[in-house]
């Protein structure tokens, strides 16, 4: 199965709009008649003196050898055990040992070398995803070879990506290989993380991922998922030399010096390809590639080797000018390796160091080598990719809520109130609970450095300060709302699991509203604004849906899942060293639990069916329930979707009664939950939801609908409230009221990906 799946699977470029030879002849023949809709086709984070602070002692669970050994004793302790059981208890230990020392064959260790006068830790790159190929858990889940995804719609198969096998770069580079071998295809992300509390210590990560792998694995926990592969040295800043020139290219010396050590491993195999037998005992030849680096703008500079803000071109993806990088859209000569390399030559011929300089600079280059020029095939400047957290969240966002933070201050105390205290209506202190949404209870006052804080923001901050400008007096206002609007949008279209060719083109098409209303706010406001609109991540969005098309949905190569592994990190600091060399103590740490995850994911697991089955009273006549799930089909990648319900006079404290979307005999209509039961007739218990429709006409549309692209509806009297059967009951949806207009209500459409398709 393996082998035919996955190992000689045709390959088809999506740009190809031949037909793929592996259909069947009747379905050249007449595409409509046989298939049905939904069909797939290939689919497959003293006193007055100052005090002394108390000295760390480094070994507290001295009297004992060791610090395992004062925690088994401890766990002794508290368990109680007596000396019989303890005993037993450690010679169960000291026979596990060897099952440990067993498995620590299996994965790949760590090595140390020192760069300049720095020491680099890291693992072998190719080692640590040969154990991955080799593992029988894992290796069923790889995918190697390129693929064309459609679905039928009813007319015609409509194409879509999601995962990177189904994006372009994952196609081309294996056109450049051979015939019979393997794409094995790496993420790198390398961040800073803070170990302290207080940012006295700091780690630097690399982490690793295989793209071969899902999604849903690559970006999991345990084996599969990302792997601290390296700890990069941290060059400290030195107050006489901090922002030379010539300190700052040692800095990024160091760091590629680093890199090139990482990648050895890979670099000769990137040309020469390697045969690996993978875990069903098929050997296939792999050529190996860095495929995406994930990281946020400054890291991508370090990577890209140019001189960011400072320099005359501060994108790391193109050659658009620092004074452009508001105007977005406008295309610009795209950064490649092998012009940086021709520069470099160039400037290698200079007599002097103001002509070198004069040289790179032309480009914004820094003179140093970079580590990705070892790999075949790598660009590293298309592999630097988009990431939503950083560019967009805590970048672009994070500028368009200061600036209405401006406007709401300046404007009244009265705006602020209403936004914040939300007396006629629900935000944001009165919003309902929302599953995956995080509930504010005031927002104006305060600033965040959590970018899914700012995104949740963003999505309701309209509907709370719509009535709060107007379109004739508060005209800057206003638009800088429309502004938002028009980014929530965008940002949702960059937000989507799996993307077509038609949602591709809404979201550029959004892209460049957003750029227009920008450019006209920036214009309107350039003598009141106190912050340049020419900022890099201003610019960024430029090549998002590129990146789309290159290396898939966004979620392939955002931060969230590298970012979630400095929480472990930090604890293992704070819990796992004795803080002297800490980097190889938690890297050791780090690879003993994958050891732990090895070991444990070759046990047998307890069959769930084995527990027993649960007791089910009696159903009464009538059965009254609180809450409810409702699944559906989800629009944006037609998986089975799950909405949590509330129908609950008391929910966290307050009353929750959730909206949904019913399908009634005329068509959809929006509905309020009122009650949720069971009816029992006879021996078939019936779920019926008793509703308040929101279905009565509106009547004249208002500006600031279209402007805001508002979906109003209108709630019938409370008598009139009417029976459905819950099977009725679409999906979920959040509904907030118009303070100003009596029952009617706002769809909020940006909770989630599906809603908004």
């Amino acid at each position: 199965m393996h082998e035919n799946a996955c190992r000689n699977g045709p390959i088809h470029h999506p740009d190809d709009t031949s037909e793929p030879d592996h259909l069947p002849p009747s379905r050249m023949a007449s595409p409509v008649s046989q298939f049905e809709v939904d069909d797939i086709q290939d689919y497959r984070c003293g006193p007055g003196a100052p005090a002394v602070p108390p000295k760390v002692n480094p070994e507290p669970w001295r009297p004992f050898r060791t610090r395992i050994d004062f925690e088994v004793a401890e766990l002794a302790h508290e368990a109680v055990l007596t000396h019989e059981q303890t005993d037993w208890f450690i010679k169960l230990i000291h026979c596990s040992r060897y099952t440990w020392d067993a498995a620590l064959f299996k994965l790949t260790p760590f090595t140390k070398e020192e760069v300049v006068t720095f020491l680099f830790f890291h693992h072998s790159l190719w080692d640590w995803a040969v154990d991955l190929l080799q593992d029988p858990e894992v290796g069923p889940h790889f995918v190697f070879d390129a693929q064309q995804l459609s679905k039928f719609d009813g007319e015609k198969f409509v194409w879509h990506i999601h995962e990177p096998w189904t994006a372009d770069a994952f196609w081309e580079y294996q056109s450049k290989i051979p015939s019979d071998a393997k794409p094995l295809v790496f993420i790198l992300y390398a961040d800073k993380a803070k170990l302290s509390s207080f940012s006295c210590a700091k780690g630097y990560p690399v982490v690793a991922r295989c793209t071969n792998l899902p999604v849903a694995v690559c970006n999991g926990e345990g084996l599969g998922g990302g792997q601290v592969v390296g700890w990069l040295p941290i060059v400290k800043e030195d107050k006489k030399h901090s922002r030379k020139p010539a300190f700052v290219n040692f800095k990024n010396a160091v760091w590629h010096t680093s890199f090139l050590k990482l990648l050895a491993c890979l670099a000769p195999l990137s040309r020469l390809g390697s045969s690996v037998k993978c875990w069903d005992d098929v050997v296939c030849t792999f050529y190996p590639i860095i495929l995406i680096l994930s990281a946020d703008y400054e890291e991508q500079v370090m990577m890209a080797l140019i001189r960011g803000l400072m320099g005359k071109f501060p994108c790391p993806v193109c050659l658009v000018p620092r004074e452009e990088l508001s105007k977005g859209l406008n295309a610009y000569q795209f950064r490649m390796s092998e012009d940086a390399k021709a520069l470099h030559a160039q400037a290698q011929e200079s007599t002097t160091l103001e002509a070198r300089e004069q040289v790179l600079s032309s480009e914004s280059l820094r003179d140093v080598d970079s580590a990705f020029d070892t790999m075949e095939h790598t660009n590293v400047y298309q592999t630097l990719s988009f990431d939503k957290l950083n560019f967009n969240d805590e970048g672009k966002f994070d500028h368009l809520w200061t600036e209405l933070q401006k406007w709401i201050t300046n404007s009244s105390r009265q705006a602020a109130v209403v936004i914040d205290a939300l007396q006629v209506f629900f935000f944001f202190e009165s919003f309902l609970c929302w599953r995956n949404l995080n509930h504010f209870n005031q927002v104006v006052s305060i600033s965040f450095s959590d970018g899914m804080k700012y995104e949740d923001i963003s999505k309701l901050i309209v509907f709370a300060a719509h009535n709060v400008f107007k379109r004739d007096l508060d005209s800057q206002a206003y638009l800088l709302l429309c502004c938002i609007q028009s980014y929530v949008e965008f940002n949702t279209y960059a937000s989507l699991e799996v993307h077509t060719k038609d949602t591709i083109r809404d979201g550029r098409n959004t892209l460049l509203e957003l750029t227009e209303l920008m450019d006209i706010y920036i214009k309107d406001t350039a003598d009141l604004s106190e912050k340049s609109w020419n900022f890099p991540k201003m610019h960024l969005s430029a090549h998002l849906f590129d990146d789309i098309e290159a290396k898939g949905v966004t979620q392939n190569y955002n931060m969230k899942p590298n970012e979630k592994m400095h929480g472990p990190l930090k604890d293992t600091y704070q819990d796992c060293t004795n803080f002297k060399n800490f980097a190889e103590q938690i890297l050791q740490y780090n690879h003993d639990g994958l050891v732990a995850e090895y070991i444990c994911s070759k046990m047998e697991c307890l069959d769930a069916q084995n527990l027993g089955s649960l007791v089910v009273p009696d159903p009464s006549e009538i059965t009254e329930f609180r809450f409810i799930k409702v699944s559906y089909e989800s629009l944006v990648d037609w998986r089975i979707s799950v909405d949590y319900l509330q129908c609950n006079p008391m929910f966290h404290g307050s009353p929750q009664y959730d909206c949904v979307i019913l399908q009634a005999e005329s068509g959809p209509i929006f509905a309020k939950l009122l009650l949720v039961f069971t009816c029992t007739v006879g021996d078939v218990a019936y779920p019926i939801a008793l509703t308040l429709p929101y279905d009565q006409l509106v009547g004249t549309q208002l500006w600031k609908d279209k402007d805001f692209k508002f979906w109003r509806v209108k709630a019938k009297p409370r008598a009139s409230a009417e029976c459905f059967s819950v099977q009725s009951i679409i999906c979920g949806c959040v509904l907030a009221e118009d303070s100003t207009r009596a029952n009617k209500f706002l769809v909020v459409d940006m909770t989630d990906t599906d809603i908004f398709l």
